[in-house]
């Protein structure tokens, strides 16, 4: 398929409260005049308005929202920039490490740490070059944000080896039970997913330092990468915490068909290419069909591919009827596709703004409780729903 997340420290997590909580109030009482209003949605569940806040950015990939009501967004040729008040800042950040952006590479996702309010720390993935600018792999960094800047920048993971394959790269930030969780593509080399001692088509589990828990599944084994998570992945471009649960979620492109929406468990084999609902852009099958001894099934997959990316369970309050629903944007499908879960299988599946005919690169639910929405193209839009009732 085309390519196309002791008392001091008390004192301190209330201060990050009532800045979270300051910062939802504001985002709430922005003026909507700044936005332009694109149309009105009857949904099944919920009747919103499509609202674009800033378009101008190239091929935005990732979306992060600072507690002062700022937004950053991540454009993949290697900019971040700021929005704010309802406009694009002219200037990117400055001090954002090089990308290597060829291909799918280049720069990918934006995460805060969740003690941002504290320490300023910022997290990217990025397709990160060699010396000579040839080969390039699934990498991490952090730096602290001061203004319009960031210090400190450190590449915390790279998951090895470099090489000059230009698909594949993953790749979402997500911080959960006190970890940050990275996927990371095969890189088109479908094999190395089933590699233990490869991250390649993995989701990756760190310390937020870049360290190796030591709880992770595989640490201690010889043969295997001790930081790799689940393995059996082709090409995850979404990954999203069910905060009622704990549970992560994760979505990857399938080949011709068989995308794939996962429950992200520790140890688990995806069965990429072992097994999959797809088949070769050629039409021949892949492996040994669709289900094998020891390896999972998807909570959800679609043929035809609709090319995920970008994933998000909803749990706000302005949208009530969307609580717990699994929301994924789609690039080939140009849809948002929103998923009910029941049993660990998807129960139902709406397919909305397709008459919008953009490429939808990443869906995020906002400190607001709205959803934002990238899209995907040169002259790439912050989008938002804001309900019509």
């Amino acid at each position: 398929m085309a390519e196309r997340h002791g008392r001091g420290a008390r004192a301190a997590r209330s201060v990050a409260a009532l800045l979270a909580t300051a910062a939802a109030l504001v985002l709430a009482a922005l003026p909507l005049a700044a936005a332009e209003r694109l149309g009105t949605v009857e949904s099944a569940l919920h009747r919103f308005h499509l609202v674009r806040v800033a378009d101008g950015l190239e091929h935005p990939w990732g979306l992060a929202f600072l507690p002062d009501g700022r937004m950053l967004v991540t454009e993949r040729p290697g900019r971040l920039r700021i929005v704010a008040d309802g406009a694009l800042v002219p200037e990117p950040v400055a001090g954002v490490p090089a990308v290597w952006a060829e291909g799918q590479g280049g720069l990918l996702d934006v995460a805060l740490h969740p003690d941002f309010a504290e320490n300023g720390l910022v997290y990217l993935s990025y397709a990160s070059p060699d010396d000579e600018d040839e080969e390039a792999a699934t990498a991490v960094a952090r730096g602290r944000l001061a203004g319009a800047r960031l210090e400190e920048v450190e590449e915390i993971y790279l998951a090895p080896p470099r090489d000059d394959g230009g698909r594949h790269f993953g790749s979402r930030l997500l911080f959960a039970d006190g970890h940050l969780f990275v996927t990371t593509g095969e890189r088109g080399e479908p094999d190395r997913a089933q590699a233990l001692d490869d991250p390649a088509g993995s989701v990756v589990r760190l310390r937020d330092d870049g360290d190796i828990p030591a709880d992770n599944p595989f640490r201690g084994r010889a043969d295997a990468r001790p930081e790799i998570y689940s393995y059996g992945h082709r090409n995850p471009q979404g990954m999203a915490l069910e905060a009622s649960t704990g549970r992560i979620y994760a979505i990857e492109h399938g080949p011709k068909g068989g995308d794939e929406l996962n429950l992200i468990e520790p140890g688990v084999n995806y069965g990429w290419p072992v097994i999959t609902y797809g088949k070769s852009y050629m039409g021949f099958k892949i492996g040994e069909g669709t289900h094998f001894d020891g390896m999972a099934q998807p909570v959800h997959y679609w043929v035809p591919s609709i090319s995920p990316s970008g994933l998000m369970i909803y749990d706000g309050a302005r949208f009530p009827a969307w609580r717990g629903s699994v929301f994924a944007g789609a690039l080939s499908g140009e849809l948002l596709v929103r998923l009910e879960i029941a049993g660990g299988r998807a129960v139902a599946e709406e397919r909305m703004l397709e008459d919008l005919e953009e490429r939808i690169r990443d869906v995020r639910q906002g400190p607001d409780g709205l959803v934002y929405l990238l899209t995907d193209h040169p002259d790439g839009m912050l989008l938002r729903l804001e309900p019509a009732d």
